[in-house]
This record gives C-alpha cells, structure tokens and sequence, in this order.
C-alpha cells in the first residue's frame, strides 16, 4: 500500500505541473518503470522513490522511525473523533497541524487529508481519487463528510456516525430522534461519556425546537449530569443558553433575563437575546445598551455578518415605534431569515419565524403566512405568547 500511495502522489504533482512521465524520470528510471510506480504496480526502492520526489523538489517520509510517532498520533486522532472528545481533539489539532506538511507526503497522505478534513477544515471531504487508500471505517468517515450517512452508517455503524447522521437532520428539520437515540445507547455501551452528552443535547434541542419543554428538559437534565461529571463547560453552556432561548419563545422573559443578563463574558449572541429579553419586559435603554455591548465585539466567524444583521433588527424595531410600517425593516427581516434558513441550523430560523409571520400579517400577507407555516421544514408548536392571529391555530 505505501508504494501506491507514493505512485498517485507523484502522478498528481506531475499532472499539476503538466510533467511528461519521461521529464520526471529521466536519469532516475525507465519510463515504463515510472508508469507502474504510478500505478502501483510495483514496489520501488525508496532511494528511487526519493530521487523521483526530489526532482519535483517534495520531500518523501518512508521511514520506519518517522512513520511510527505519526501512526500514533493519526490513531490518537481518529479516535477522538470518534469518541466525539472535544478536549482531546482541541489539544491534537497543533500536533496535527505542524505534522501535516510532512505526513502529506509519506504513506499516510490518505488519513492525513482524512483528518485535514475532520478536525482542521470541518468537514471537507478529501479527494475521491484517494478513497481506494482508505479502510472501510476512514471511508464510512469520507461518506459522512459527503453528506452520504445513510452510506456511511452502512460501511461503519458505530455511536458517532449516528449522532453526525442525527445531528444533520436536526439541522435540516428532518426527523432526528431515532438516530440521536441510537447515537446514545451506542456511546453508553461503548462508554463515550462526550458523545453521550452531545446525543442528549441535540435531543433536548430537537424538542426546544417544538417548544416542548418538558421533552427539551428531560434530555437536557441528563446531558447536564454528564457534562457536570466530566466538568464539559462548553456543553453546560450550550444547554443552558438554549433553555434560556427557548424560555424566551414561549414568553418566559424574565426567565431569559435572568440568564443573559447575568453571564460574565457574553457572546454576540447572547446579547442579541439579552436585548430581545430587554424589548419585551420594557427596558428600552438596556437593550440598545446590550445592542452596543455586542457591536463592540470583534468576533471573527463565518456567520460574523448575519450576527449583526439579527442584532439590526432588535435595534430597528427599538428605534422604530411603527416598525411593521417601514418597507425596509419587512426587506432586512426576510433577507436575513432566508439567511438564517440557507446557513444555519433550521432552530435559527424558527426562532425568528414569529416576526415573519407578523411581518405578513401586518402587511394582508395571508396566503404567504400560510405557506410559510405549511411548508416550513420542521413542524412549529407556536406558543400563545407570541400572539400569533388566529390563522395559524
């Protein structure tokens, strides 16, 4: 296997560099010889294979003594992917990063760019040309990068291909609580104590979704204990930011108030909940003071812009008595909910569907309320607290 894996890596450079095969090989070996090499048809010396890479001025780690530290740290890898160990995977990610340059150019090309993909550019699938590299649980892997689960579930059942399977269902409104159950029964028997956590989480976040809080609470409570008992800070704090969200659909205001307004270091979204918690109890000047506070923050994401446009309409319906008279606040509020619909998870867009739907109603826009409600990915449990026109009972 490495001499194939060293055969492709020198037919793709020459490729790339429009090479003939008699320009890289000339003086090194036979033309008919560098053909199988690229084929991997035959196994060469590796002072031959060192000369070929040279010429294309790459270096080639064969090894044994290079190959074995990078085994392990490959294995100790996939493992925390696999066991979903976020603490693990943070603390590998330098190693890996560092090692990468090297590793992409020895017999481990194929995991390496398997685990490229994974953990440092999540989740770019490699190369189909390197699949026939990998075994059966690295390709189940590449199936689940290529959005393929049903695929990958098949190759490599296991408790982490279920919750990634579970998870983007979730995302895409689609049922989601077979897999995520099955993700946690898996973990429990193979005792993956942060995938267990993480499947009770999206569970809790499925019913947060229906505004079903004594489902949401029930799996949320036991994420809580688990993450307590591994001191898993960044899932405590997800789950309590989402009871507080979902506290804040139903009308739970000062429920909501009470978390937001009391974190130490609160993220731009937190402030944006903050500031609708503000707007609905009445306090005006805090939550353009909130608005202030997350305008201030230098957050660099993705998603940096759709934060701010979120934050903008807090602000304009702050600034704007008359608000659902103004065309443009109805143009920023659909623009950014088809936003929140095309790149973020579905719960982001559902959290906003009340002001859409108030938007049309206020404007006679009945039939698209309708089908907006009818034709929403994810079936919608609207809370009377939202005041929503007997329409959509």
């Amino acid at each position: 296997m490495n001499h194939a894996v060293a055969g492709f890596l020198l037919r793709r450079e020459r490729l790339a560099r429009n090479w003939s095969q008699e320009g890289l090989c000339h003086g090194i070996c036979a033309v008919s010889y560098l053909s199988k090499i690229e084929q991997g048809k035959v196994e060469p010396g590796s002072d031959i294979l060192a000369l070929l890479f040279q010429r294309l001025s790459l270096p080639w780690h064969d090894a044994p003594e290079a190959l074995a530290p990078w085994r392990q740290l490959t294995d100790a890898c996939f493992d925390a992917i696999l066991s979903r160990n976020h603490k693990v995977c943070r603390r590998l990610r330098p190693a890996l990063e560092a090692a990468l340059p090297d590793l992409s150019y020895s017999p481990l090309a194929p995991e390496a760019a398997l685990l490229n993909g994974l953990l440092l550019s999540p989740f770019t699938p490699i190369e189909e040309a390197l699949e026939p590299f990998l075994d059966t649980r690295q390709l189940a892997l590449q199936r689940m990068m290529q959005g393929r689960d049903e695929e990958a579930l098949r190759l490599f059942p296991c408790a982490y291909l279920c919750l990634m399977a579970g998870i983007r269902a979730y995302e895409q409104g689609n049922p989601a609580e077979p897999q995520l159950q099955r993700a946690y029964d898996l973990a429990a028997a193979e005792g993956y104590v942060y995938l267990m956590i993480d499947a009770q989480l999206f569970l809790g976040n499925v019913y947060s979704n229906r505004l079903d809080l004594a489902g949401m609470n029930r799996h949320y409570d036991v994420a809580e204990r688990l993450a307590e008992a591994v001191d898993d800070k960044d899932s405590l704090r997800d789950l309590r930011y989402n009871r507080a969200a979902t506290a804040l659909q139903v009308g739970r205001y000062a429920e909501g108030y009470q978390y937001f307004s009391t974190l130490d270091t609160p993220g731009k979204m937190d402030l944006h909940k903050l500031a609708i918690c503000c707007e609905k109890l009445g306090r005006r000047e805090e939550a353009l003071e909130a608005l202030h506070r997350a305008d201030a923050l230098d957050v660099d994401s993705p998603q940096r812009d759709l934060a701010e446009a979120m934050c903008g309409l807090v602000r304009f319906r702050l600034c704007h008595g008359d608000y659902l008279r103004q065309p443009s606040y109805g143009r920023e509020l659909l623009a950014t909910f088809e936003r929140l619909r095309a790149e973020l998870p579905i719960g982001y867009a559902a959290f906003h569907l009340p002001w859409v739907l108030e938007w049309y109603t206020a404007s006679r826009l009945y039939r698209a309320a309708y089908e907006l409600v009818r034709d929403f990915p994810m079936r919608i449990s609207l809370s009377p607290a939202q005041n929503f026109p007997a329409i959509y009972d």
